[in-house]
C-alpha cells in the first residue's frame, strides 16, 4: 500500500513537470522574440581589432540577423544547441587561442539573444565587433 503512494506520488510529479515544461514552451513562441515580415533596411557595422571598420547596408526579407547576414555572405560558423555560433565575419576567424569572439551589438547595447533569434525591423543598426579576451 505505501508503494502504490510512493508511485502515485512520483507519477503525480512528473505529470506536473510535464506540464510545466510545456507551459514555458508555450509562453516562449507566444511572447518570445518574434520578427516582422517584409522588406527592411538594416545596417551593420564589422569592426576588426585594429579599429578598421565596413558598413554594410541590407535590405531584406528575413525576420531574424541571421537570415539576413547569410543572405550577404557576412557570416559563418558551427551549429550548436543554441543556434549558429558565429566564428566568422566579413571572411575574419575568430583566433581562440587568443581568446578572440564576436560581440552582436545593436546600438551599442549587447545582444540577450543569439543571431538565430534577434528579431530585425526596418532601420535598425548592428555592430559586430572582434574582441580579444574572455
Amino acid at each position: 500500500m505505501q508503494n502504490q503512494t510512493h508511485n502515485r506520488k512520483i507519477l503525480w510529479a512528473v505529470v506536473a513537470l510535464v506540464v510545466a515544461v510545456a507551459a514555458a514552451a508555450a509562453l516562449y513562441f507566444a511572447f518570445g522574440p518574434q520578427g516582422a515580415a517584409g522588406q527592411k533596411t538594416i545596417t551593420v557595422d564589422v569592426v576588426q581589432l585594429d579599429g578598421a571598420e565596413t558598413v554594410h547596408t541590407i535590405t531584406t526579407e528575413a525576420e531574424f540577423l541571421r537570415g539576413a547576414l547569410e543572405q550577404e555572405g557576412i557570416i559563418a560558423g558551427e551549429e550548436s544547441d543554441y543556434g549558429l555560433f558565429v566564428t566568422t565575419v566579413d571572411g575574419v576567424t575568430a583566433d581562440d587561442s587568443l581568446e578572440q569572439w564576436w560581440c552582436f551589438t545593436k546600438g551599442g547595447e549587447s545582444l540577450a539573444t543569439g543571431v538565430d533569434s534577434t528579431p530585425i525591423a526596418d532601420g535598425d543598426t548592428f555592430e559586430i565587433t572582434l574582441t580579444e579576451g574572455y
